[in-house]
């Protein structure tokens, strides 16, 4: 069942409605949010999230609400990897904490701006291409593969995105002081950009590094570029307030590398397997569909989401909790 035209426009109207309205919030109130108030926020775009799918459903059918939860939730996963970079990006660049909401705000306005480029180009793409698959599915399973390896992993990204400030820094003023949230100020009589330009710019091409493999990924839920770009918009929607709810917390969550790990691997496999299920290669099959690859269910999908994160999550906690009993146990010892 096609998605009405009307739902697609007024659903980005009123997400972009409540995007400036959360920009606007936090522009007129700098602060560093308290644990109730994250926990709050998250909890909201979640609700809004399932409330969006079940309007989805009843005017566009259930699969395409199935999709699109199955879509978000896969997003939601691996976004969360986005967190342990954007705490090194804060560090590297002393940003004040109460200014870290509007930093991470404007960010992930420019992600799904980026974000909206790559999707139309991928529907393109597959619209005319099909065996891209065969593409995405490889480079997934490789990132997983890197994903379960991840020393120095998010070091890396960061030394990425030193080539950028240094580019920047050669073809601008940019001064060494904030000035509170201002983008430019004046030093000694000149008018200069803040360091703040630079995080704004590293946090959104960061998060399109991020998206390089979370992309390709949602493809293999649905090609809809609508259900695609609003599941990357509940994603995002929440990061900051997650952001300020984790905190300290990401620290402990060493294993959470191993179930996005393996939600890519999944995710590559099944993308391959889709791609021999519709090939079109030649040197495959004679170039016919191979009809007895298993398709698998985007409930199966949810399933393998849900489970990787919640086992990763725990046993992190549990592993994080031993080591604090047994750090306290070794300090009455001695």
């Amino acid at each position: 069942m096609d998605i009405p035209v009307w739902f697609e426009i007024t659903s980005m109207i009123v997400l972009t409605i409540i995007l400036i309205g959360d920009l606007l919030l936090i522009r007129l109130r700098p602060h560093i949010p308290s644990t109730k108030e994250s926990t709050l926020w998250v909890v909201f775009y979640v609700a809004l999230a399932l409330l969006f799918a079940v309007l989805l459903g009843n005017v566009a059918g259930w699969r395409n609400a199935g999709d699109f939860i199955t879509g978000w939730a896969l997003e939601y996963s691996l976004s969360i990897d986005n967190l342990f970079v954007f705490v090194l990006i804060m560090a590297q660049f002393a940003v004040p904490r109460r200014l870290q909401q509007q930093v991470l705000m404007v960010g992930i306005i420019i992600a799904l701006v980026l974000r909206g480029a790559f999707i139309l180009v991928g529907v393109a793409v597959i619209e005319h291409f099909s065996p891209i698959f065969y593409i995405f599915g490889a480079f997934l399973i490789y990132t997983a593969i890197k994903q379960a390896m991840p020393e120095g992993e998010h070091e890396d990204d960061i030394k990425r995105e030193n080539f950028i400030v240094r580019l920047l820094r050669r073809r601008i003023d940019i001064s060494e002081e904030y000035d509170g949230s201002k983008l430019r100020t004046t030093v000694d009589g000149k008018r200069m950009w803040t360091p703040m330009v630079i995080v704004f710019i590293t946090i959104g091409v960061t998060d399109l590094i991020f998206a390089i493999d979370s992309i390709p990924a949602i493809f293999e839920i649905t090609t809809n570029g609508f259900l695609v770009f609003a599941a990357n918009i509940f994603a995002l929607m929440g990061l900051r307030q997650l952001y300020f709810l984790l905190g300290d917390l990401l620290d402990r969550l060493r294993y959470l590398h191993y179930g996005i790990a393996v939600i890519l691997g999944f995710i590559g496999i099944k993308l391959i397997l889709h791609a021999l299920h519709e090939n079109e290669l030649p040197f495959i099959n004679g170039g016919e569909h191979v009809e007895w690859v298993p398709e698998i269910d985007n409930l199966v999908s949810l399933g393998v989401i849900v489970v990787s994160m919640t086992v990763a999550t725990v046993a992190s906690l549990i592993a994080a909790s031993r080591e604090k009993s047994s750090a306290k146990k070794a300090a009455i010892v001695e």
